[in-house]
Order: structure tokens, then sequence, then C-alpha cells
């Protein structure tokens, strides 16, 4: 039974990294995409759009692995670091969809201004990535709430 837990523990620990790591290459091509010919900047928003698209099933095992690991652990759901990641995950589902996805449909629009979407995309990697943070720490410190 351990070896099972420690290995959804690996899994669990893993997607997390794959669901935060790639957020940060995300900068680099942002940078890139400032002034980029339309031909390249379409390039570069594939490769956002599938980074983001890492992050989302990433996410998808980060979750399932961490229901497994509090069904088979010894915290009870009503646990206030769980209840509170809970809250921030479900939050970030919703940023994350309309955040990253609404933004990159802007870019199809030649009327929209690229600076404006590039800061927005800019500003919605790290507000991401600070709630992925805040989850991060809640799931390692495991504090006391209420």
């Amino acid at each position: 039974m351990y070896n099972f837990y420690g290995l959804i523990i690996f899994t669990h620990v893993l997607s997390m990294v794959l669901s935060v790591g790639p957020l940060f290459v995300l900068f680099a091509v942002l940078k890139r995409m400032h002034g980029a010919d339309l031909a390249i900047e379409i390039a570069y928003l594939a490769i956002f759009r599938s980074v983001v698209r890492l992050i989302k099933h990433a996410g998808h095992v980060l979750v399932g692995s961490g229901i497994l690991l509090v069904y088979l652990g010894p915290w009870p759901w009503h646990t206030p670091w769980i209840v509170m990641t809970i809250g921030l995950m479900i939050l970030s589902i919703f940023f994350l969809a309309s955040a990253f996805k609404g933004t990159l449909k802007k870019y199809e629009n030649p009327d929209f201004d690229r600076q404006v979407l590039n800061r927005k995309l800019y500003s919605s990697t790290w507000t991401y990535i600070i709630l992925l943070v805040l989850m991060l720490a809640l799931m390692v410190m495991k504090p006391t709430l209420w």
C-alpha cells in the first residue's frame, strides 16, 4: 500500500511541476512576440497554445492524483488546507479558461492591439503562477487555518 501511495505522491508532484514549470517559458515567448511579424507571431501563438494545453492536461493529472491522495491518506476532506486548495483550484480553472483561451482567441481579430493582448497574457501568466504557488504552499505547509 505504501509503494502505491508513494507512486501517487510522485505523480502528484510531477504533475505540479508540469503545471507550473512551462509557464515560465511563456515569458520568453511573449518577449519574442513583441514586434514580431504576423507569420512569426502565429508560430509563437501556437507555442503558447501548446503550453497552455500541457498545463491543462497536467492539471487533470494533478487533480486526479490529489483526489486519490486525500481518499487514501490520513486527511479528511474538511481539513482547512484541503478546502482552501480546492477553492483556489476552482478559481484557477475558471481563470485559466477565461484569461488564456479568451485572450488567445482575440489574436485572430486584426482590430485588436497586439501590445495590449501581449500585456494581458503577461499579467495573466503571473496571476496563474501566483494561484498555483498558493496551492503548492497550502499542500506543502498544510497550515491550520481554522
